[in-house]
């Protein structure tokens, strides 16, 4: 193979039989359970990195069901997405995220720098109840319980916050080990098409595990929880702070 093949071929690991393919990523009828409770803000502001910062002691716990998406499949994912403000601009700093799928977990952590790891959440309605539930192996680790569609949402307030960007910590070591990229990714949702939204009462618990700390952010309080239905495009992102410059 030449070195002209290999510039004009390379994507992604491993080059011969790429994990994922290149974007953009579609997601066809993506479907949200958001909880958002209150948390120790000492916590908080430990676990967020500056320039990021935190201003009210709150946590938004999501899972997020995936049935139809370009190049990804269909899977689904949980995790913590924490309240931040960069530079004047509301968003979301993601925190921890499971998945049960290779693909995006490779592509997420590569493209983006989404902090995935391999568990089992699940997202399904069990009667008149939205439940959401992350297995670490066969530890559980979260268990999220909704009303199912009790109350339509305020559909322009829930088109809004998902508007805000998303803002990730991305890190790529180098081959001797330390970090050849260190930097805050800034990311968007696109082309969104806001199929329902629904609130109604919720509940979560959050239980230890060594390598699956959602509780290190303890549950104090729920305040609001949102059941949403769309489709949208995951946005590439953009270099909005760099470590190493």
């Amino acid at each position: 193979m030449k070195a002209e093949d290999v510039r004009k071929n390379a994507f992604c690991m491993p080059f011969a039989n790429h994990a994922y393919p290149p974007g953009p990523y579609r997601f066809v009828d993506r479907e949200f359970m958001i909880i958002t409770y209150r948390t120790d803000m000492d916590k908080l502001r430990a676990a967020v990195p500056e320039p990021l910062e935190v201003t009210e002691p709150l946590v938004k716990y999501e899972f997020i069901r995936m049935p139809d998406s370009t190049g990804f499949g269909d899977y689904t994912e949980s995790g913590q997405v924490i309240p931040v403000n960069f530079k004047g601009k509301k968003g979301g700093y993601v925190h921890r995220m499971f998945l049960n799928d290779h693909p995006p977990i490779a592509g997420g952590r590569e493209l983006w720098g989404f902090p995935k790891v391999l568990a089992n959440p699940v997202l399904e309605a069990e009667t008149d109840t939205l439940v959401g539930t992350l297995d670490y192996g066969r530890i559980r680790v979260a268990t999220a319980t909704m009303g199912y569609k009790h109350r339509q949402a305020d559909l322009a307030a829930v088109r809004k916050a998902m508007d805000e960007p998303g803002y990730l910590l991305k890190i790529l070591p180098h081959v001797d080990g330390t970090p050849r990229v260190c930097e805050i990714v800034e990311y968007y949702m696109e082309d969104v098409n806001l199929k329902g939204a629904w609130t109604g009462p919720a509940a979560l618990q959050l239980f230890e595990h060594a390598l699956a700390p959602v509780a290190d952010l303890p549950v104090l309080e729920v305040v609001s929880a949102v059941h949403i239905l769309s489709d949208l495009t995951l946005g590439l992102g953009t270099v909005v702070h760099d470590y190493l410059a």
